[in-house]
């Protein structure tokens, strides 16, 4: 572990980021990291969850609508159905996520919105399964 993953922030991040994505989706992209993409995995921990997931001013749960409705503009699908799957744990609702995905229609685009209803549709139909197991 370097100076970066014992720093404040990213203490604070990793902390985020498991209360966001869980413990199970940390986990594993820390067990896959390698020295190549560890220094992604640190920056990403203390920047995004460190600095910004953990900024007072929006609760969690606006702040994953947000992050949704930016993923689906930028088409980023795997990171959509990651966001969604946090839903979980962020208290964002299925409607927050379709009201979101009506503003991606009008300000990003329909076809970016039907993709990310698409992948939204997908990633709740695998948490129900998940839950009824």
């Amino acid at each position: 572990m370097n100076e970066t993953a014992s720093s404040e922030r990213y203490l604070q991040g990793m902390a985020t980021r498991r209360a966001v994505l869980g413990d199970a989706h940390v986990d594993r992209a820390a067990a896959a990291a390698t020295e190549f993409d560890r220094p992604f995995q640190e920056l990403i921990t203390e920047a995004a969850w460190g600095h910004v997931w953990s900024r007072p001013a929006l609760s969690k749960r606006e702040r994953s609508i947000v992050t949704i409705a930016l993923l689906a503009a930028l088409g980023q699908d795997d990171e959509v159905a990651m966001h969604v799957r946090a839903t979980a744990n962020t208290g964002a609702t299925r409607e927050d996520v379709c009201e979101a995905l009506l503003h991606v229609a009008i300000y990003a685009g329909v076809p970016a919105a039907n993709h990310a209803i698409k992948i939204a549709k997908q990633t709740f139909a695998q948490m129900d399964a998940e839950k009824a197991a």
